[in-house]
């Protein structure tokens, strides 16, 4: 079962409501004792109902949940949908230059502040959650997939795994990079990370980005499930495809 409610969510000059969603499975409610691991995903609006997904295409977390049976709550918040570039703002850990855009002045700090010290403290306590770090994760796509590596790396102490599909490495490599050297890894930390085959020529060098990307990762210790996807798109469909093999790797207990 999947339920819409509103969060109260900070932005530029003060805060905004907001909707999230929460999947609760079956067992949730015929097992009252029974606690749960919580993944929590960005762009909420499009990870369940094609009816409120930007482009009329959800990724149908829903109907894979409920099909496949994986006792897990998760939690997904909405974008900003501010046309003045709110979203790649938000998603941003880092201010960076667009040729086209100019400077996107990165909020992303703000925003994970929020999802691990507000949202997260709210969810455990009114849901019942496995809260510790060994069974708290995160994912998302495109900017919300760098927002999630972001996550990984610097509220690691929260954040056990994480997968970022088609993140968005090309806003600047050298801060990603940079990103990468200064975290404080803890063992067993786990991330699944892709690239669509197609969506390389997307922005210029980024097949040698993420190669490069990949092996820092592995070099600074991170259990790094790394993957090019055959045809892959820059799009809901192709995320949505990619969904039994990344819930693989978040659920994998060796």
């Amino acid at each position: 079962m999947t339920e819409r409610f509103e969060v109260t969510v900070p932005v530029p000059g003060g805060c905004e409501e907001r909707f999230a969603y929460i999947y609760l499975p079956r067992s949730y409610f015929r097992q009252p004792e029974r606690r749960y691991p919580v993944l929590y995903m960005f762009d909420g609006h499009n990870v369940f109902f094609d009816e409120d997904a930007t482009y009329g295409k959800s990724w149908g977390m829903e109907r894979f949940m409920n099909r496949a049976h994986i006792q897990m709550i998760i939690v997904a918040v909405e974008c900003s949908h501010d046309p003045d570039n709110g979203r790649l703002k938000e998603y941003a850990p880092f201010t960076f230059r667009d040729g086209e855009l100019g400077e996107i002045a990165g909020r992303g700090k703000t925003t994970m502040d929020w999802f691990a010290y507000e949202l997260k403290p709210a969810i455990d306590e009114n849901f019942r959650t496995l809260p510790d770090r060994d069974h708290t994760f995160i994912a998302g796509s495109s900017m919300g997939g760098l927002m999630s590596l972001y996550a990984l790396l610097q509220y690691n102490h929260i954040y056990s795994r994480a997968a970022a599909l088609s993140p968005s490495l090309w806003t600047d490599v050298r801060k990603v990079k940079s990103m990468i050297n200064r975290a404080n890894i803890n063992p067993h930390t786990i991330l699944y990370m892709d690239y669509g085959s197609n969506e390389f020529g997307n922005h210029k060098g980024m097949r040698r980005i993420y190669g490069e990307i990949s092996a820092m990762l592995m070099q600074k210790g991170v259990l790094l499930d790394s993957r090019i996807v055959p045809y892959g798109e820059h799009c809901e469909a192709s995320w949505e495809r990619q969904i039994p093999i990344f819930m693989k790797t978040l659920l994998y207990r060796g």
